[in-house]
């Protein structure tokens, strides 16, 4: 069984970003692997069978920023554009541990890989 974990930290205060909804989606059959959101520490592990994992399709992860960055007063030189944030990536260990963290800003991001 793969496993399918994040940490989304607010990089504006330094604060873990909670309850952000998340969707993984297999981009090669157009299916929904799940849809949740992040706890209220920033935290997501969800584990993935291993038949649904397809080591030669791309995923596709989507984080919806844009309602966690709407529900709080940051000061804004200007609008707020981004609405997600969209990682792909490969799985090609059904059974592997993938853990992309994200340190989020109302209009940057910054994610990696870590086993």
């Amino acid at each position: 069984m793969a496993t399918l974990s994040s940490h989304t930290l607010n990089g504006s205060d330094g604060t873990h970003a909670g309850g952000i909804a998340v969707t993984l989606t297999n981009l090669a059959s157009g299916d929904v692997v799940f849809a949740g959101q992040m706890d209220s520490g920033g935290r997501l592990s969800q584990d993935i069978p291993p038949d649904q994992v397809d080591p030669e399709a791309t995923y596709e992860l989507v984080f919806a920023t844009g309602a966690y960055w709407a529900d709080r007063n940051v000061p804004r030189a200007g609008s707020q554009i981004m609405r997600e944030v969209v990682l792909r990536f490969s799985m090609p260990d059904p059974n592997g541990h993938y853990h992309m963290p994200l340190i989020l800003n109302p209009n940057a991001y910054s994610a990696w890989w870590s086993a």
